[in-house]
Parts: structure tokens; sequence; C-alpha cells
């Protein structure tokens, strides 16, 4: 019987970074580690790293100095980072932080097990390859553990579109999609588990182009088939470019029932000069249309979106054309940064053009402003409607339970309801960042 040994992870950014860091602790599992909740307990550290924040890299280094100390008193500590710093970065965190014994990129987590042998045996061990093999498939199958009754399902990997300020295409690589039969058998295993909600993960989720019976499906028949699976009785997905939001996609919109009608789709400006400097490859037009057509098709979805303001020769005029698209689209939430070189990529090397720090931060501040101010009037609109809600968890008030509407809004009851169960709720009030209910039925 393999050792039992302590495991804990840190999870940086992304939704597919929370689904890779549950694989790496099943893959690890295997060799006898079980997960713990503070690094001062562990024998194994992993910093799953991301690297579309800013100053990405500085803070893993950061914090691998206060993980240091912890080596320092626990010599047998092991250290891993993984995910897009480790595979942007490579063997240069070993060497900027000697304490690290292992660095593994996204694309070869499922060897995780071979690289953590090497290391107990106090071997340095580096992988940042993009194998052929799939590392879905080579991981061992998830153990039966019931899970929380919302999962994410990664369905796509990579992108291919290179807009100027993003390293995904460096750090993931290129476009690949999972089978539909694999991705099938993971979500009746999840299913099988409790889960009740699925969210198909990409990094261009909406390009997903796998392989199933009679040829490539795309993803509003991957959906359709997911949803005749026996209590799968939700799905969305995350993330998606509007260049690949086609026909049968917006079509499922309506007339899929399990798809909730949620969705996130990414426009970053809404100047056609700033896009075309992005190489979005899309106008705002193309953009604004194509949210006329998915209404038309789910007249109550709830829209959200990415913002980058302060790009390299951004004008007061182009970010004017920005607030005038959020003004147009109405967001039930939304996402905005301010721009910040990411190297590598061609945006970072045009410092010239570089957008005056106080300037970019007062523009963040009104876009953030106008954001809120349309998600607060989303979330007003609920009240006195009702609406569907799984049950997730409890919540800090005493008999007090929470879960996700369809609109993927936090909803809070106080009443007696099981966590995993689907209520109707009837919303009455707004608060800050959650609705608050009764239930119906």
């Amino acid at each position: 019987m393999a050792e039992t040994k302590k495991l804990f992870i840190k999870t940086y950014g992304c939704q597919m970074n929370v689904y890779d860091s549950e694989r790496m602790a099943e893959s690890l599992g295997g060799s006898g580690y079980t997960e713990v909740s503070s690094p001062e307990e562990a024998d194994m550290i992993l910093l799953n790293t991301c690297h579309i924040r800013e100053k990405a890299a500085e803070k893993v280094y950061s914090e691998l100095g206060r993980m240091k100390e912890l080596k320092i008193a626990n010599p047998d500590l092991k250290i891993g980072v993984a995910g897009c710093v480790a595979q942007a970065e490579g063997e240069e965190i070993m060497r900027r932080q000697p304490a690290v014994d292992l660095v593994v990129g996204p694309q070869s987590y499922h060897r995780l097990p071979d690289l953590e042998a090497k290391a107990r045996k106090g071997i340095k061990a580096l992988d940042t390859d993009f194998p052929e093999e799939d590392k879905f498939e080579m991981l061992k199958a998830r153990p039966k553990a019931k899970r929380a009754p919302a999962a994410f399902l990664t369905v796509q990997e990579g992108c291919d579109k290179f807009c100027a300020f993003c390293v995904v295409p460096y750090t993931r690589g290129a476009e690949v999609s999972r089978p539909v039969d694999r991705i099938l058998r993971e979500a009746e295993d999840l299913v099988d588990r409790g889960v009740r909600e699925i969210t198909l993960l990409g990094q261009n989720v909406n390009a997903y182009h796998g392989t199933g019976e009679g040829g490539t499906w795309g993803l509003a028949r991957l959906i359709r088939r997911l949803a005749e699976v026996d209590g799968l009785e939700r799905i969305r997905f995350t993330t998606s470019h509007p260049n690949d939001m086609e026909d049968d996609l917006i079509a499922a919109h309506g007339d899929c029932d399990k798809l909730m009608p949620y969705l996130h789709l990414p426009v970053q400006s809404g100047s056609d000069r700033i896009l075309k400097a992005m190489n979005r490859k899309h106008t705002a037009q193309d953009y604004l249309r194509l949210m006329d057509r998915i209404r038309e098709a789910r007249p109550d979805i709830a829209l959200s979106g990415d913002f980058i303001v302060g790009f390299p020769g951004e004008t007061d005029q182009d970010f004017e054309d920005t607030m005038n698209l959020v003004r147009e689209v109405g967001y039930a939430s939304a996402y905005s940064f301010k721009y910040s070189p990411r190297p590598g990529t061609p945006a970072a090397e045009k410092g010239d053009k570089m957008v005056d720090e106080d300037v970019a931060t007062e523009r963040l501040y009104r876009l953030q402003g106008l954001i809120t101010e349309q998600q607060k009037a989303f979330q007003n609109e609920m009240v006195g409607r009702e609406v569907s809600v799984l049950f997730e968890r409890k919540g800090r008030e005493a008999g007090q339970m929470v879960g996700k509407s369809e609109y993927l809004h936090a909803v809070h009851v106080t009443d007696d309801v099981e966590i995993g169960e689907i209520k109707r709720v009837r919303i009455v009030e707004s608060g800050t960042n959650s609705l608050g209910g009764v239930l119906v039925s």
C-alpha cells in the first residue's frame, strides 16, 4: 500500500486551472497523496499558475519565496510549479528559486507521478513539452467519491487566434479538441458522482471540433448530445470568441432546455481601430449584430464580457467607443482590466504607444462604474421573478442555503433544502452580489 503523503495545491486564474488542479490531485492520488488545506501541513506544494494577469510571473516568484521558508523548516518538502507560468518560464524558475523541485507545463501534468518520483530522489524534474499523447486519457479514472453538484469539464485547449495581448497560444499551444466519446464518458462519470451541472471549458471553447460519430462535431452538437445524459440537468460553456459563435450554437440557446441562459463572450474593446491592433478580426458592429442574434434566440439571456482599457495607442475616443458599446449591449456582468504587457506578445513591443497609467486607471474606474450599474439593474429586474436554483452549499447564516440561478446569480434562501437539489425560488431582494429568495417548490 502506498505511503500516505499530503498535497497542497494553490490555484491561480481561470476555471480551467481549477479543473487542472483537480486532475493533478487525482493523478498524484495514485502515488499516495491526499489533499490538505494549508501549505504548512504538506509534503508537496504545487502552485498551479496563470499567466494572464499583470506581473503574473513575479507574483509566483514572490509566493515561492514564502514557500522556501517552509522548506527550510522541512527539508523533505517538495515544491512544484505547474500551469502557464511554468510553461512560459521553464527552467528559469529553478534557476531563480532553487527551492523548486519540479516544473510542469499545462499539457504535461499527466506525467506528474513520474516527475514527483524524480523529485523524491533529489533530481530536479522539468517537463514543458507539448506531448502527442492525450493527457486526459493518460490520467487514471476519477475516483468514485461524491462530487459537488456543479463541476468543470475541459473539452478544448489552446487557441489559434493570436490576439496581440495574449500569451495563451504560447503557453497552452494550438487548439486541440477532445474526442466526443471521452467527453461523454467523463460527463457520465461526473453525473454518477452527484454532479447535476457541468460547465464545458476551453480557452476558445466555441471553436470545439472534436471527433465523433459521423465525423467532426461542433460545440452545439456536443451540447445537444450531453443534454441526453440522464441526471445532467444543466450545461454551460466558457470562454468563447465572437468569430466562432456559429448559427447552430446560437440556435442551441433557444432550443436546448438544459443549456443555461448565460453567455460569456469577450469583446475587449468597442473601438474598431483598437480591435484591429489587438488582432481580434471582428468589428464592434460585428459583435453588436451577434448580440442581437443571440438575444433573438434567447431574449432573457444574461450576457457577460471582457474588456481591456489602456491598450497601446488607445485614445479618449477609442475608450468612448468602448463605453458606447457597453451601453448598447447592457451586460449582466463583465470583467475589465488595465492593459499590461505580456513578454513575447506583439503588443508588448509597442512600448512607445503605452497609455499613461493615471489615464488608464481613470478609464478603468469609469468603465467599471458603468458595468456595476448594469449588473445591479439586471439583478434588480429579478426581484419578483421565479428562478431555478441549484443549491451548492450552506450559507453564512444559520439555516441558509446558497445556489446558482440559471443566470449564474448567487441566490440564498433560509429554507429546508438539500445540497444538489434544484428548486424554484421567488426572488424577494437584490443585494450587492447576490439575490435573496423564498422557495416556491
